[in-house]
C-alpha cells in the first residue's frame, strides 16, 4: 500500500499541476477547454462531472492526464473544428505556444518551489572535510549491499590511507575512489586505536559533472555535516538554481541515451517510479518523498517539451512551422504525425514496462 500512495503522491501533484497550467492558459486566451482529466479513462473507466462547457474527470490509471481544448488535433484524434474564435487554431502563434508549454512551466515552478522549501526548512549542507565516516550505507540497488557495509566500515571510522596513498581529508578520498570506478582498491582505517585494512571493489555509478556525464566509483560512505541557515529570499534563489541544474542533468542525460552512454535498460516507468517513491517513503519520510516529487517534476516537463508528436514539444514545433510559413499544415499530414507519434509512444511504454517487470524481478 505504500508503494501505491507514494506513486500517487510524487506524479499524481507533478501531472494535476502539469494540466492545471495548459487549462488556465487556455482560459488566458480564449481557448474553450472541453474535457480536464487526471489519469486515463480508458474504456470510460472513471469519474467525471460536467460544469459548464468543461468536463471535468479523474481516470482510474494515474499516468498520466490531459486538456483537450476545441479546434486541435490531437491524442483524441478529433477532426471536428468549427472555425470559431474560441478554438485553438484560430490563434496567433504567440498564444498556442502559452497555451502548450504551460503545463511543462507549471512543472518547473513545482519543483522549484520544493527545492525552496527544502532549503529553507533544512538549510544547506556544508561536509566537514575530514576523513571521518558519518554513515556507512547498507544496501546500494535495491537488495545489494554495499561495499562499504560488506567490508566492515562503521561510523566513526577514519580513513587514513587508500592504494598506499596518505588520505588526509574528505576530498582527498573522494577523489581517489571516485577516479577507480569499479576497481579494487585497499583502504586503511582506524577505529579506537586500532588499524584494519581491507582490498575492496567499488560500486560504478554515473554522475553528473562539469556539464556531462562520467562514470565515477563509490563504496557508499557519508561524511559529516554542517548545516548552515538559509534566509527565504536565498532558499528561493538556491530553489531555481536546483531546478535548473536538474534541468541540466536530465537533458544531459537524454544526449547520453541517444548517444549510447546510457544504456536503455536503464530506462524505468510506472513500476519503477512506485518502487523508488515506496523505498524512499520508507526509507527517507515524507521530506525525501516530496524532493522526490519535485525531480520527477522536473523530469515530465523535460519529457514533455520533447519535439514529439504527442506531446506538448510535438505541438509546439507544428505550431512554430504553420506560423513561419504562415499557414496551417493539411490536416492528413498533422493526422499522419499524431498517429506516428501515438504509436512511438506507445511502443517506448511497452519497453520501460518490460524493463520494470525485468528490474523488479
Amino acid at each position: 500500500m505504500i508503494y501505491l500512495l507514494s506513486f500517487m503522491v510524487v506524479i499524481g501533484l507533478p501531472v494535476f499541476l502539469h494540466e492545471l497550467g495548459h487549462f488556465l492558459a487556455a482560459r488566458s486566451v480564449g481557448i474553450k477547454v472541453e474535457k480536464f482529466y487526471v489519469g486515463f479513462n480508458i474504456f470510460g473507466m472513471g469519474i467525471k462531472k460536467k460544469y459548464g462547457e468543461t468536463e471535468y474527470g479523474i481516470g482510474l490509471f494515474p499516468l498520466g492526464g490531459y486538456v483537450k481544448v476545441a479546434g486541435i488535433l490531437d491524442e483524441s484524434m478529433d477532426e471536428v473544428f468549427e472555425q470559431k474564435e474560441y478554438e485553438f487554431r484560430s490563434k496567433n502563434t504567440v498564444q498556442k505556444i502559452w497555451f502548450l508549454s504551460a503545463g511543462v512551466i507549471m512543472n518547473f515552478i513545482l519543483s522549484s518551489v520544493v527545492f525552496s522549501v527544502f532549503t529553507f526548512v533544512n538549510g544547506t549542507l556544508e561536509i566537514i572535510d575530514e576523513p571521518i565516516i558519518s554513515e556507512v550505507v547498507e544496501n546500494i540497488d535495491s537488495e545489494k549491499k554495499s561495499p562499504a557495509y560488506l567490508a566492515g566500515l562503521q561510523s566513526g571510522d577514519e580513513i587514513i590511507q587508500i592504494n598506499g596513498i596518505d588520505v588526509s581529508s574528505w576530498t582527498d578520498l573522494t577523489n581517489i575512489i571516485h577516479s577507480n570506478p569499479g576497481e579494487k582498491i585497499s583502504i586503511k582505517w582506524t577505529r579506537d586505536g586500532s588499524e584494519y585494512t581491507k582490498d575492496i571493489f567499488t560500486k560504478t555509478i554515473q554522475d553528473f559533472k562539469d556539464n556531462k556525464i562520467t562514470e565515477i566509483g563509490i563504496i557508499g560512505i557519508s561524511p559529516y555535516y554542517n548545516s548552515i541557515e538559509v534566509g527565504f529570499f536565498e532558499s528561493i534563489l538556491m530553489g531555481c538554481q536546483q531546478t535548473y541544474k536538474w534541468i541540466e542533468l536530465m537533458l544531459s542525460s537524454l544526449y547520453s541515451l541517444i548517444s549510447g552512454g546510457i544504456s536503455l535498460d536503464q530506462l524505468s516507468g510506472p513500476l519503477g517510479i512506485a518502487n523508488v517513491a515506496g523505498q524512499t517513503a520508507k526509507d527517507g519520510g515524507i521530506l525525501a518523498l516530496i524532493m522526490l516529487m519535485g525531480i520527477i517534476s522536473v523530469n515530465l516537463g523535460i519529457i514533455n517539451i520533447l519535439p514529439i508528436p504527442g506531446l506538448d514539444g510535438g505541438h509546439v514545433f507544428i505550431a512554430l512551422i504553420e506560423g513561419a510559413i504562415g499557414r496551417e499544415l493539411p490536416l492528413k499530414i498533422k493526422y499522419g504525425i499524431q498517429t506516428f507519434g501515438f504509436i512511438l509512444l506507445m511502443l517506448l511504454f511497452i519497453f520501460v514496462f518490460y524493463n520494470d517487470i525485468k528490474n523488479l524481478m
